[in-house]
């Protein structure tokens, strides 16, 4: 019993412990007030310039915290693409209020803040490897099963949109993160499968109770849509509200570093 007891002890620590950073970070934002019509929504400046990378193919993508209170408790990803020659990226997310067409082409900037709050970079895959991955990802974007469905908790929303691409393309790498309310939702008819990073596997009923087992999202349990665990490949703590303590997890290719490096040295040459 007094093992129970310490085991809820810690739980309940490390989720008050996640509440409070969630709720710290986004009060900030809440405080200023802005309307869905006055948020900034400008340029985070993290995106390469696709001009400049016209003969590179990219694949970004992004996280950043729901509007107003919801920040505290869950985010909204989306991605970008260009293929090698394009000089503009393509965005891919789910919007809810967009229903019954929810499925969003360009619906704002590649990397601009959402409605105030500031993106956070998850995947950044360049090269000629991409090439394939982009029509893997529009055949995925295609086959999404709730194009004209949307429900804010579980799912399916923005995040089973990108959990559904995690499982068709998992060269992608994709680790949503803890926070990402609705990634774990499954029919009640198919309730074991792949697990969203598309490197492991899956229990979930509807979103509100299962776990996961992957390579890239580690062992993670799911209460009422509330996740908790272990990262595996990149150690951190995975929690409820704040999304993940630990080391920088997201994936990113060696052309992506190599480019990075080249900058550098550009600059540093200057």
């Amino acid at each position: 019993m007094k093992f129970k007891k310490r085991i809820g002890l810690g739980l309940l620590v490390l989720f008050s412990l996640s509440f409070g950073l969630s709720l710290a970070d986004a009060l900030p934002e809440a405080q200023k007030q802005h309307s869905w019509r006055t948020a900034p929504r400008h340029s985070a400046g993290i995106a390469p310039d696709p001009q400049q990378l016209a003969d590179t193919a990219i694949v970004q993508v992004y996280v950043a915290s729901t509007f107003g209170w919801r920040g505290a408790f869950a985010v909204h990803p989306w991605l970008i693409y260009k293929r090698a020659g394009d000089t503009a990226f393509t965005r891919y997310e789910v919007v809810g209020w967009r229903a019954p067409e929810v499925v969003q082409r360009n619906y704002a900037l590649p990397d601009g803040l959402w409605y105030g709050a500031q993106p956070r970079l998850l995947v950044d895959q360049r090269g000629e490897q991409v090439e394939a991955l982009i029509g893997q990802i529009e055949a995925a974007i295609a086959s999404y099963p709730y194009a004209d469905t949307y429900r804010s908790y579980p799912g399916p929303n923005s995040n089973t949109f990108l959990a559904h691409i995690g499982r068709e393309v998992p060269a992608l790498r994709l680790d949503l993160p803890a926070n990402a309310i609705g990634k774990d939702y499954r029919p009640v008819s198919r309730p074991l499968g792949i697990s969203p990073s598309g490197s492991g596997l899956q229990l979930s009923v509807l979103g509100l109770l299962g776990m996961s087992l992957g390579w890239q999202e580690g062992l993670e349990f799911n209460l009422l849509g509330l996740n908790f665990g272990v990262d595996l490949n990149s150690p951190g703590l995975r929690l409820p509200f704040v999304g993940r303590l630990g080391f920088n997890d997201a994936s990113v290719s060696n052309a992506t570093q190599a480019a990075d490096k080249d900058s550098a040295l550009a600059a540093a040459n200057q």
